[in-house]
Parts: structure tokens; C-alpha cells; sequence
């Protein structure tokens, strides 16, 4: 399962476009979720050239005054769409995994700027969570810092903690973790450098590791947009027969032979 959230910041131009797919044929994408598509319309020519190929799925929230706006794409041999909620800053798609015959939901997000816009969408997607606990959960997106850390060249104290608070009540209210990331620190940069913040991330409900336990997020180089991909991989990791261990000194215990008799008779 190869999974990617990019704000992309438009899709308006058509380098965008060849870029994405690019992107999608090197990392061999089975979902493509985008933020901030700054689109009211979409078109399935232009899903298909994002696509790279005709067989391409699509759902769309769209832009408000050519702010914002999601698109999600997808191959119906990948995910079989089952139900669709869509809404101010976020797109939910529920459904089957073809290949792990697995019913999942996922959630993209594009978290507004404004405080209290944050807390009616976080509001939305809590409970729809809480309604909807079955299956398994990956909410992604664009979203916001979870501490000081990820955040530099840019003060906004108060407003930071604060938010950041809230922000960590949301994730813990609903019982999802965020996947392992490797590569860069900053998911945001300032086009001349001078600030970079992680604000794009992966979460999954706490039973996904079960079923998908070599999950990581990857932050892939920077192209077109201020943002940096996020690229989920999740697969099934066969870690084979677990090996036998035994100590020497069980050895020098009379009674060892003995309990291991009892024990392999009895079960």
C-alpha cells in the first residue's frame, strides 16, 4: 500500500500536472490525496493526466473562492468505494482494500489557518470517528505543529501553544497514532529558507499496525509546491517461524526433563 497527501498549491498549471505523475509512476501510488487544489471544478481529463493512465477514481471537495479545495484519486483495483462524506476542509472515503480484503477509512484533511475554523473541523471529523469506529482509520493531511520543534523562523507564541494543545487533545480524543517518519524534519519551507514548519502528516488508528505493522511515512523532496509529499508505505511484514530459545543452566535442573514432558503431553 503506497499512500500520498501533497498540498500542492494549485493545480492550475500543467508542469503540475506532468509532476504528479511522475510521482505517482515512481512511487507506484495506489491513492493520491491533494490539498489546496484551488479548484471549484475538476475535470476527468485532468484526473486522468494527474492519473497517468484512464483507470482512475475520483472524488473532489471544491475550492471556496479559489481557496482550498481537495482531490483524492484512486484505482478501483486498489479500493472499492463504499461511502463518501464530504465537507469544509476534508474529504472521507470509506471502503474496501482490494488486495487484504480490509475495510478502511480514510480521511483528507486541509486544515484552515483560522483557530476557529480548526476546531469545527476537528469537531466534524471527531464525530464521525466516534459514529463510524469500525474498520480500520488513516487520516492525513495538511494540519498543524504538535510542538515547538516543528516550527522555525516563525513566532507566534501564544497562538502556537495553545493550538498546539488543542491539536494533541484532538489526536488523543481519537485514539489514533501518527505513523514513524524518516527523511527530512520540515514538511513546509519558505521559498528563500527562512522558515520551515512539519505541518503535513499521516495518522492511523492504533489497529492498523496489526494488520499493517511495516507502516512508516516518508517526506519526499520538495518540487513545485512550498509543501513536501508525504508518501505512506504499509505492508505485511512476514518476520518468519520464531526461534526456539533455550538456556544451559535449565539443563543442570533435575526436574527440567520432567516439566517439559508434562507440558508437551498436556498441550
Amino acid at each position: 500500500m503506497n499512500i500520498i497527501t501533497y498540498n500542492v498549491r494549485g493545480l492550475g498549471r500543467v508542469v503540475k500536472w506532468a509532476a504528479i505523475r511522475r510521482l505517482v509512476k515512481k512511487e507506484q501510488i495506489n491513492l493520491l490525496c491533494i490539498q489546496e487544489i484551488k479548484k471549484e471544478r475538476i475535470e476527468k481529463t485532468m484526473c486522468q493526466a494527474l492519473w497517468g493512465n484512464s483507470e482512475v477514481s475520483w472524488e473532489m471537495q471544491p475550492a471556496c473562492n479559489t481557496g482550498g479545495g481537495l482531490l483524492c484519486l484512486w484505482s478501483e483495483k486498489t479500493f472499492t468505494l463504499e461511502r463518501k462524506v464530504n465537507g469544509s476542509g476534508f474529504i472521507l472515503l470509506e471502503g474496501v482494500w482490494v488486495q487484504d480484503a480490509q475495510k478502511v477509512t480514510i480521511v483528507s484533511i486541509y486544515s484552515p489557518c483560522d483557530i476557529y475554523q480548526k476546531r469545527v473541523l476537528w469537531d466534524i471529523v471527531r464525530q464521525m470517528k466516534n459514529s463510524n469506529s469500525g474498520g480500520l482509520w488513516y487520516i492525513l493531511g495538511d494540519f498543524n505543529i504538535r510542538r515547538p520543534t516543528e516550527r522555525m523562523g516563525v513566532c507566534h507564541r501564544g497562538m502556537d501553544d495553545r493550538t498546539m494543545k488543542e491539536f494533541n487533545d484532538w489526536i488523543a480524543d481519537l485514539e489514533v497514532e501518527e505513523v514513524s517518519c524518516v527523511g527530512r524534519k520540515f514538511t513546509w519551507y519558505r521559498p528563500n529558507g527562512s522558515a520551515k514548519s512539519k505541518l503535513d502528516r499521516v495518522f492511523v488508528s492504533a489497529d492498523w499496525f496489526t494488520k499493517w505493522s511495516g507502516s512508516i511515512q516518508c517526506i519526499l523532496d520538495r518540487n513545485f509546491s512550498d509543501h513536501c509529499p508525504i508518501l505512506l508505505r504499509s505492508k505485511n511484514v512476514d518476520w518468519g517461524s520464531k526461534p526456539f530459545r533455550i538456556l544451559d543452566c535449565w539443563f543442570q535442573d533435575r526436574t527440567f526433563r520432567t516439566i517439559v514432558q508434562d507440558c508437551w503431553t498436556n498441550n
